[in-house]
């Protein structure tokens, strides 16, 4: 496969998604205006950080002149999962320069990771052993190069992609949804300054916050994490430096995790 078609395959798989990612990216622009955000800082916030939640989140504590160290720990607690994301996707890029896989990484969203991941099916199993093969072979029965070789060609699957291919699929998604959260955010700024005070646009941010929560609770895992994060996050409302959003989604974290190792 030549890069062009990768790269073209990757845009097409993500078009689907901008009717979600539009509204979300204009919604954005406009909790930003009601925030007080300049459209400098509001256009830079979705470059720099590039993260829906954390973006919403982030307007709602400083629209209530929370601490910078309470708005940046919540930021972080709340793109955790992008952790376990990388950890995933890694091996597919391992050939790849660190300077590529760092941009790589800046792009990284729920949507580009599942994608990806599912494009590139199942790592061959001379990819997804070299890691440990490389780090804890015994020193004292290494196993020859030629005999290495034979018994990595008799392992492949039929995943026959290239660490290129797959980085041109990866930034078909992720540079194309980058693109589309910026051009959203600019037309919900357009939009925000047009919209007269009396609307109160201070509920939108907590609704949209119920858009992506309510659809995404399919398990136990996650219903348990999105209802105690949720009661804590409420109970703890007074907490000073309106800590009480951090506390709520690290608790909601600890509580899906729970209900995950008890489910296993």
């Amino acid at each position: 496969m030549n890069v062009p078609t990768e790269l073209r395959a990757g845009i097409r798989d993500a078009v689907p998604l901008f009717l979600g990612i539009v509204p979300f990216a204009v919604v954005f622009g406009v909790a930003a205006v009601d925030a007080g955000l300049s459209a400098a800082q509001a256009v830079g916030l979705s470059v720099f950080v590039f993260a829906g939640a954390s973006q919403l989140a982030t307007l709602d504590l400083l629209a209530r002149d929370a601490a910078i160290p309470v708005v940046v720990l919540t930021a972080v607690v709340i793109n955790l999962r992008m952790l376990m994301y990388s950890a995933s996707i890694a091996p597919y890029f391992r050939s790849l320069a660190g300077r590529t896989k760092a941009f790589l990484a800046y792009l990284l969203t729920d949507q580009a990771y599942a994608l990806s991941v599912a494009h590139y099916g199942p790592l061959d199993r001379t990819e997804a052993a070299s890691t440990s093969d490389d780090r804890h072979v015994d020193e004292n029965n290494r196993e020859p190069d030629v005999e290495r070789r034979e018994r990595n060609a008799t392992n492949q699957t039929t995943n026959t992609l290239s660490a290129a291919d797959r980085r041109w699929y990866y930034l078909g998604v992720a540079a194309s949804l980058w693109a589309v959260w910026q051009v959203g955010t600019v037309a919900g700024l357009v939009v925000g300054t047009g919209v007269p005070e009396s609307w109160g646009l201070e509920f939108t941010v907590p609704l949209v916050f119920l858009a992506l929560l309510v659809p995404a609770m399919k398990d136990v895992p996650t219903t348990a994490a999105g209802a105690v994060g949720g009661v804590v996050a409420v109970v703890t409302a007074g907490l000073p430096l309106n800590l009480g959003l951090l506390v709520g989604a690290t608790v909601g974290i600890v509580a899906g995790l729970v209900a995950e190792r008890g489910r296993q």
